[in-house]
């Protein structure tokens, strides 16, 4: 195959192939098993045809595609193309605007004479399956469809030249907070009833609406957190707003799911609003539009350990006050003073930040997450 124009896709491609490779011996499976894994030369022309569709426009706007890379057989009820397209930029763009919705994905797969051709529309993909999502100009997100329907797992984030690679399993992070490693997958992301998975969904639609956001994560049955709060609170829940913990308590009931991504929605919008919506850990809303201030007797932080979940990730010790604007350092002193709380800051510009206290280094711990969030 001759080099790309894009150079990075090949450089992808590795890392996707390697990727696979670990899957197959922790499963002590073969590529038979996964027919629909791809090969480094198709990773690499899917990758190099995505990235060149994202710099163009339709009507004004920039594609929001993604491809899966399999066959019309292994996909779940697909809508075939009478005549398939070819895999070039051209084709992704004017479709797009049919599949730029969540969960709808263009399939490619190689023809009978052995050209990558767009076949058609899927909404269900077998497990293990690659996905290649365009996010935005340049923006390129590399994800695998998990097992037993869980969210997408991200194997790498490209933007422009530079490739981040997005740290498996548990990893060697020390003190790192299960809700990590649940948006690692280290502790299964399993079903709306897990409450990994609620914050999970919580902090993808704080980022996606796009305004700055802050939520903080209190212990249930203890009024603690008001002392981190100015008061009297702007907005209180009174009695606490619980239909997202009521509906949890149906657990197993596949019928529910809409109705949470609804009231998850919902709160999302909240942490919106100016300050900082306060969520139990029963999932019970508590407050919105809450100022954070520092507990009385407590000192101000003066220095949090950053953390990333990419490969090659060094921990840095850094002042609190570079941590970033105003939700950040505030969120970073809560943290400090109810040290059993968690915070989960969203920027403008996409940045997302997990807040957490590490009792093994006795001080605050931020984890940028947005890679695992696109």
């Amino acid at each position: 195959m001759a080099d790309p124009a894009y150079p990075p896709a090949r450089t992808a491609a590795g890392i996707v192939t390697a990727f696979f490779a670990r899957r197959f011996q922790a499963a002590d499976a073969g590529r038979a098993s996964w027919p629909w894994v791809p090969d480094a030369p198709t990773v690499t022309a899917v990758v190099d045809a995505a990235f060149w569709a994202s710099l163009r426009r339709e009507e004004g706007r920039p594609p929001r595609v993604s491809l899966a890379i399999v066959a019309p057989e292994h996909a779940g009820q697909p809508m075939l193309f009478e005549r398939s397209l070819p895999l070039t930029a051209d084709p992704l763009v004017r479709l797009a605007p049919a599949v730029e919705r969540p969960g709808i994905h263009l399939g490619v797969w190689r023809s009978a004479q052995g050209e990558l051709r767009i076949w058609g529309a899927v909404r269900e993909l077998p497990d293990f399956c690659l996905v290649t999502e365009v996010v935005e100009p340049g923006l390129l997100v590399l994800k695998y469809q998990r097992e037993k329907d869980q969210k997408y797992g991200n194997i790498a984030v490209l933007r422009g030249d530079q490739i981040r690679v997005v740290e498996e399993g548990g990893g060697a992070m020390s003190g790192r907070p299960a809700m990590l490693s649940a948006l690692l997958g280290a502790d299964g992301l399993v079903s709306w009833n897990d409450g990994g998975s609620l914050l999970t969904q919580l902090a993808v639609s704080m980022r996606g609406h796009g305004h700055g956001a802050s939520l903080l994560v209190v212990p249930g049955g203890t009024d603690a957190w008001r002392e981190s709060i100015e008061q009297p609170t702007t907005y209180p829940i009174v009695p606490p707003f619980s239909a997202l913990a009521a509906l949890l308590e149906r657990r197993g009931d596949d019928s529910i799911a809409d109705d949470i991504q609804v009231l998850v929605d919902a709160i999302a919008g909240l942490t919106a609003v100016d300050g900082a919506a306060i969520l139990s850990h029963r999932f019970e809303l508590l407050a919105f539009g809450a100022t954070i201030r520092r507990r009385e007797g407590r000192r101000p932080v003066e220095q949090v350990i950053v953390t990333e979940p990419v490969t090659g990730d060094v921990p840095q010790r850094v002042p609190a006050t570079e941590l970033g604007g105003t939700r950040h350092l505030s969120a970073a002193q809560f943290v400090h003073d109810q040290r059993d709380a968690l915070a989960f800051v969203a920027s403008q510009d996409g940045r997302f930040t997990l807040v957490a206290w590490s009792a093994r280094k006795e001080m605050v711990h931020a984890h940028r997450i947005e890679v695992l969030l696109l």
